[in-house]
């Protein structure tokens, strides 16, 4: 008996699917049996939007994992960026891909899970930021002490902008700007940034910036973590103050202002002194200025004093010299008495030894020498009168010339010394209309006060003097002037000769 086989050749009863409609009908299957879905688990994969500018990777959890897209449009709008490792809630459309047999959730919204989550991510970026130095406190910048304007960052319907007008207004009244912002909401981030950019290129800047907002969660204030936020801080030109929050409340841009206020309220407080201390301390220090110039012009006037106690009066310093010169005096009459006594003795002395033989013997002693040297000396005379005489003539032939020439040259500079001696004369002033007034002791009056009513004076004029009696001292004498007397000019060169 033979057997044999037919399945070979049988024909199934089994549909046939390309693989394309297995896959279009796998897609449609799960977008209509999941539709819109919330997947929590962590971004894996994740390197930065592709070139495209979609986002690819993945979300996975302990034991799976769905891969997912975010497209360029919505990626640009998301509040929270996909970065590595981070714990998401992704909201999106569930399906596949049949390009590669796989399925994915394309993500319309990403969110972290929970606040643990954005505190990891916090975290994260704190220490990115801090490794780059933009929180380091040598890029701090010093407050000004008093601003003349004040930039403030913050929503100008709030009670934050209140608070900060009435806190400035009661301390230092000032100028303030206002510049407008969203201080909660996926745009916050970028409007504070453009803000402070906005006050940094203004020409008429604020010499200091105040962002300010009230309290709230972590998701209220994440705007002020954003990194383009911490940065625009950080490179500000402009003393900036952080007042996000309340005082526990923290977020990046605190780390990267100058200076944090724990409120609103502080960073007003901060930013402007009280201009009622200030004018009691600008009081205090005049009242203490003007007190130490007080005491030092008495200590100087108590110095002055002390000084001019310890110095002696002039009838002191000229009485001993004064009376040195009264006793040299008195010494100078009895030693002229002692001096000629003396002479005169001496005299009586010599007159007593001589007699009239004595002198005509020594006369007749004397005459016959004489007569003898006269006529040793008569031949010799004569010749030393003949080489004498011819000397004589050439010394006097020499001394004519020589006195010629002293007589010109004297002559010269006496006429010089009489031109230099008539312009120095105050009697060439008196040539121009002045007078010199003189006293009785014909010595000249330089002022009113060294002559009184009725001193007699004379005055001087180029031609003669006048005489006259002071009336009263600053007044034009009330008698009639006496008869001009003219007297004979003096003559210059009575002041006496110069050569």
């Amino acid at each position: 008996m033979n057997t044999y086989s037919d399945t070979g050749n049988a024909k199934s009863n089994q549909t046939e699917y390309t693989v394309t409609e297995i896959s279009s009908s796998l897609k449609k299957t799960v977008e209509e049996r999941f539709g819109y879905v919330r997947i929590r688990g962590e971004i894996t994969g994740f390197r930065g939007p592709h070139s495209s500018g979609h986002c690819y990777f993945a979300l996975k959890d302990d034991r799976a994992r769905i891969e997912a897209v975010i497209w360029k449009g919505v990626a640009s709008k998301l509040k929270h960026f996909p970065e590595e490792g981070l714990e998401v809630i992704a909201s999106g459309k569930l399906t596949t891909y049949p390009g590669s047999s796989k399925y994915q959730v394309v993500i319309d919204n990403l969110e972290p899970a929970g606040a643990g989550a954005l505190m990891a991510l916090l975290q994260e970026r704190k220490k990115k930021l801090e490794t780059e130095g933009l929180f380091a406190p040598e890029r701090k910048q010093l407050l000004p002490y008093m601003p003349r304007k004040i930039g403030v960052i913050t929503s100008p319907t709030g009670a934050v902008i209140r608070d900060v007008l009435h806190r400035i207004s009661d301390r230092f009244p000032l100028h303030v700007v206002v510049w407008p912002v969203r201080v909660q909401g996926e745009t916050t981030g970028a409007e504070v940034s453009n803000a402070i950019n906005g006050f940094n290129a203004m020409a008429d800047k604020p010499d200091l910036i105040i962002v300010a907002r009230g309290g709230g969660s972590i998701e209220d204030l994440w705007g002020f973590n954003d990194e383009i936020v911490v940065r625009a801080a950080a490179d500000s030109d402009i003393p900036l103050i952080s007042a996000v929050g309340h005082e526990t409340d923290w977020t990046l841009i605190d780390l990267a202002a100058d200076v944090r206020a724990p409120t609103p309220t502080g960073a007003a407080e901060l930013a402007v002194p009280v201009k009622a201390e200030l004018d009691a301390s600008v009081a205090s220090y005049k009242a203490r200025l003007q007190s130490a110039l007080t005491r030092q012009f008495e200590k100087a006037r108590s110095q002055l004093l002390a000084a001019e106690r310890g110095l002696a009066s002039p009838d002191m310093l000229l009485a001993m010299p004064r009376r040195r010169l009264d006793e040299a005096t008195g010494r100078l009459g009895r030693g002229l008495d002692m001096a000629t006594r003396r002479k005169r003795t001496n005299y009586e002395s010599i007159a007593g030894r001589l007699s009239h033989r004595g002198l005509s013997a020594s006369i007749a002693r004397n005459h016959d020498r004489l007569d003898a040297l006269g006529r040793r000396a008569s031949a010799a005379h004569i010749n030393k009168v003949q080489s004498t005489t011819r000397h004589v003539m050439d010394l006097a032939r020499r001394n004519q010339n020589a006195f010629e020439n002293q007589v010109v040259r004297t002559k010269a500079r006496y006429e010089q010394a009489h031109r230099l001696l008539g312009s120095l004369s105050y009697k060439s002033i008196l040539e121009r209309g002045y007078a010199v007034v003189r006293n009785a002791k014909d010595t000249p009056i330089a002022s009113v006060d060294k002559i009184k009513s009725g001193d007699a004076f004379s005055v001087e004029l180029k031609d003669g003097r006048i005489s006259a009696v002071a009336a009263g001292a600053g007044s034009e004498p009330k008698s009639p002037a006496p008869k001009k007397t003219a007297k004979k000019p003096e003559d210059t060169t009575s002041q006496g000769d110069l050569f």
